[in-house]
């Protein structure tokens, strides 16, 4: 890629680089032309695919699929242009845990990547000082990606209902920008992110106290109205001191976390282990090995981020109780009084519950009354003692191209067009489908699985593709047929000559 010219003006080194991306693209010949053929019901035209989420992994998966000659693609987001995914709403570290060297969804571009829009639009010397990404800035550069890339999301559209239609799915839609319409699709993508196959995990003891009183971390939160409050936040991982963060510097009187681990979580194991051959290599393990992994992983938690946890340690009105698991939560006389299992009790004004997402495909709303019938790894596996795991046993047992299993053989047997390209793919797949590392890996694994399902189903058309294609490469002018002049030699091999007269 050509050096950015540091003297430039950002617009100009933004309008070089956006130059760039479309000169890269055209050198490698993409996008190819469409090669799925159309195929229409009743008049009506199909889909190849249909994507639900135009977050980064949605962004990506519309360009994978692009680029593989699959054109035929719509992608749908709930949220507002802008706001799709995590980074402007319910996401509040400061930086993202990733090294900002990652190429992220590059897939394979260097014009693509993050460090170049970044120095393109703020240039080398704010690239060599920037230690990790800020959050926002992550987001400018996916909308970013988003524009450069003319990827068409259709924002406020919401996928409510799904259901199977011959050899096809049919999708309900709704929201404010939606046009009342269903749709029919070949195959469906779920790049719907973190709680792509789950809902906000809220613990039993807080689920007779009045909203008015708390929140879980994915919500939209007024943290200007806890200046002068007290505030308990359940846990200690990212989301959690991330929340904690906001409400000291939005002048809380004190902030308190209730810890259940008798001690902080400190080392990222997944990230001893992170290389391309665990990429590669992982969705092919053994059920047992797939599990201890994960098992392991979710056992262990992966502490919040350096600077985040500083972010709140520097706060004098900060305090992380250990061991004090939560037993029960009364609001009493306008507080809110929690009692923890060894008995002791804390009074408190407001609670910000930050134990992240439950995954369970069973509870998927457009999936029902289906849902049932998706196979979960704990219908297939029986992990050894001490290696139990309620929550990973909740995560859909998927096949190797993304795509769920029924439960029940002969059942359900539409699921497997249905590709779950999100968190909940990570106990049968990895992490391919969410982190910043493995992303653009896990995009070209979904369009390669995608394009080769395809390919099957239209075998047909295909081969009679073959057989009517008729556009010669020859004319006829490059040749002239003669016939071989009669000398009277005897042409035989030497050692064949005169074998008769012997």
């Amino acid at each position: 890629m050509t050096e950015p010219d540091a003297d430039a003006a950002p617009g100009s080194r933004l309008a070089g680089l956006e130059a760039q991306v479309r000169r890269d693209l055209d050198y490698l010949c993409l996008p190819p032309a469409n090669w799925v053929p159309q195929r229409t019901s009743n008049g009506e035209s199909i889909h190849d695919v249909v994507i639900i989420g135009g977050g980064m992994c949605g962004l990506l998966a519309f360009f994978a699929l692009r680029n593989g000659g699959i054109r035929n693609v719509r992608i749908v987001d709930r949220n507002p242009a802008g706001l799709e995914g995590p980074w402007v709403t319910y996401a509040r570290m400061e930086t993202l845990r990733s090294p900002k060297q990652l190429v992220g969804p590059a897939y394979g571009f260097g014009s693509l990547t993050f460090r170049a829009w970044y120095t393109a639009a703020r240039g080398e010397d704010a690239w060599d000082a920037m230690d990790k990404i800020p959050r926002p800035v992550w987001m400018d550069y996916l909308k970013w990606y988003r524009k450069v890339l003319e990827i068409p999301v259709e924002n406020r559209v919401e996928v409510s209902r799904v259901r199977p239609e011959g050899d096809y799915l049919r999708l309900t839609t709704g929201g404010k920008g939606a046009q009342g319409e269903t749709l029919l699709t070949r195959k469906l993508v779920m790049a719907t992110g973190r709680e792509g196959l789950g809902y906000p995990n809220i613990p039993d003891f807080m689920k007779s106290v009045p909203k008015s009183h708390w929140a879980h971390s994915s919500e939209d939160i007024d943290f200007s109205a806890m200046k002068g409050k007290r505030v308990v936040i359940v846990g200690v991982g990212a989301s959690a001191v991330d929340n904690s963060a906001e409400a000291l510097e939005a002048g809380a009187r004190e902030v308190r976390h209730l810890i259940r681990r008798a001690q902080m979580p400190t080392i990222n194991k997944m990230m001893g282990i992170g290389s391309f051959g665990f990429i590669s290599g992982y969705a092919q393990l053994p059920d047992e090995w797939r599990w201890r992994f994960m098992q392991y992983s979710f056992a262990t938690q992966t502490p919040a981020p350096r600077g985040s946890t500083l972010r709140v340690g520097r706060h004098d009105n900060a305090f992380f109780h250990f061991s004090k698991a939560i037993d029960r939560v009364d609001l009493e006389g306008g507080e809110l009084v929690v009692g923890t299992a060894d008995g002791g009790r804390m009074a408190t004004d407001f609670i910000i519950v930050c134990t992240g997402f439950t995954t369970d495909p069973l509870a998927r709303a457009e999936l029902d009354p289906y849902a049932e019938e998706i196979e979960l790894w704990k219908h297939r596996y029986s992990p050894p003692e001490g290696e139990e795991s309620p929550e990973l046993g909740n995560f859909p047992y998927l096949n190797g191209d993304f795509t769920f299993r029924e439960r029940t053989p002969g059942k359900a047997p539409w699921l497997s067009s249905i590709y779950c390209f999100n968190y909940g793919a990570t106990a049968s797949l990895g992490k391919v489908s969410g982190d910043v590392p493995g992303i653009s890996e896990g995009a070209g694994w979904l369009t390669r699985s995608i394009a080769a399902k395809f390919y099957r189903e239209d075998v047909g058309a295909h081969w009679q593709g073959m057989l009517d294609y008729s556009k010669p490469e020859l004319q006829g002018d490059e040749w002239r047929g003669t016939e071989p002049e009669d000398t009277g030699a005897d042409l035989r091999p030497p050692h064949k000559q005169g074998a008769l007269a012997g």
